[in-house]
């Protein structure tokens, strides 16, 4: 009776073992995942409408632009460099609690000449086919007076599709590459605009 209760508390404690083994490999495999392929974000402002709308709930691939050692966030394994048009999730650089997103414009080195309704990227005039503008211009609007960006070496310009209402580099500055968290790819659910399930982010 005694080897019968010792097997029966043994097999007990190897089947509440392989539980918990498998309770933490999951959660070391969810923290791995999000630190290094894929996260989720909810856009909280209107900042990119119509191409993201407030209530949309994305999904950021972290893996496109390299694997960055957390905290530092220096690159470990370069993968490739964020792209005009490309939009990305990157820490904010004046608090860096908070993390924006928003369409990169340009890209290190380049010079940008904005006037009015026109971007024009190193003297060419840029297709700006995501960006939207009020009817009613607001005079404190940056795109109403001339302004030139010179985009340093290892940072981006980027600007919300919804330029009249956007906080954007227009404002703050530019984007260091190592604050890149990644790009965001698809909508996988949104409320109350739930048509936009499984939409592309383009």
């Amino acid at each position: 009776m005694e080897a019968q209760i010792s097997k029966s508390r043994i097999k007990k404690k190897s089947v509440v073992r392989e539980y918990a083994e498998a309770a933490v490999i999951a959660v070391i495999l969810a923290l791995l995942i999000r630190t290094f392929v894929v996260q989720a974000f909810k856009i909280p402002s209107g900042s990119m409408e119509p191409t993201l709308l407030v209530g949309d709930h994305i999904l950021v691939n972290k893996f496109i632009y390299g694997v960055k050692i957390p905290f530092i966030r220096n690159t470990l394994i370069p993968i490739s460099k964020p792209k005009r048009d490309d939009v990305i999730v990157f820490i904010y650089p004046h608090d860096t609690s908070k993390d924006y997103i928003k369409r990169v414009i340009g890209l290190p080195g380049d010079r940008i000449d904005i006037f009015d309704q026109k971007i024009n990227i190193n003297g060419t005039l840029y297709d700006d086919k995501h960006g939207v503008y009020s009817e009613v211009r607001n005079l404190a609007s940056p795109n109403m007076a001339k302004k030139r960006y010179i985009v340093p070496e290892n940072h981006l310009f980027v600007m919300g599709d919804n330029r009249d209402h956007s906080s954007d580099s227009r404002f703050w500055g530019f984007v260091p590459l190592k604050s890149v968290k990644g790009k965001a790819f698809i909508i996988y659910w949104s409320w109350p605009h739930w048509k936009r399930f499984l939409k592309i982010v383009r």
